[in-house]
């Protein structure tokens, strides 16, 4: 009886304590990832300075049925969009920045579980100037690894990790495109 006493009033005061520090934590852990992004957004839209205009996020749901959500930070330049897949080792978050055609000005990876070294690389392997270089390119034109005959090398050993950065680049092209033809009413990109 005594051992279900003590073991009752630890587990209570350390998730108590538990329940404190994650109060403590949260709001500093909010700040950095508002910061995350809105440098997230200077980067990929090449911009010291920029304003975004609005915000807006778009539900849709794949073809395995899954939810996704992107959320689109409308600006001067084009704008910036969330867009999440799955890759080799979990959720892979992206940031890329589309100017107004629906060209790519730049990416950055805002959160991912890839393999140190190997699937990790996709932060600096699709830069303008790298081997799997996409900046500037639309994808309406298609984004695919040349394995499955597409224009962009994938990283060395981690085709899985490829593939899933390049959805979600091309999921967040056409979430944008889907939004801007809804404001328009036509097609605004290409």
């Amino acid at each position: 009886m005594n051992m279900v006493v003590v073991l009752t009033g630890v587990a209570i005061i350390m998730g108590g304590i538990l329940a404190f520090v994650n109060h403590l934590t949260s709001e500093p852990i909010a700040e950095q990832k508002r910061m995350a992004v809105e440098n997230g957004i200077k980067t990929v839209m090449q911009a010291e300075q920029i304003a975004v205009t609005k915000t807006d996020t778009i539900r849709k749901t794949d073809a395995k049925g899954k939810e996704q959500v992107f959320i689109i930070y409308n600006n001067e330049k084009g704008a910036a969009i969330e867009s999440t897949t799955l890759g080799f080792g979990g959720d892979l978050k992206v940031l890329v920045g589309f100017d107004t055609e629906g060209n790519i000005l730049g990416y950055t990876l805002l959160e991912h579980q890839e393999t140190p070294g190997l699937g990790a690389k996709a932060d600096l392997w699709f830069q303008k100037g790298q081997k799997g270089d996409i900046i500037g390119k639309n994808p309406a034109d298609g984004l695919t690894v040349t394995k499955d005959g597409g224009q962009v090398d994938a990283i060395t050993a981690s085709t899985i990790t490829s593939r899933a950065f390049l959805l979600a680049v091309s999921n967040a092209y056409h979430a944008y495109k889907d939004k801007a033809d809804a404001v328009s009413g036509a097609t605004k990109l290409q």
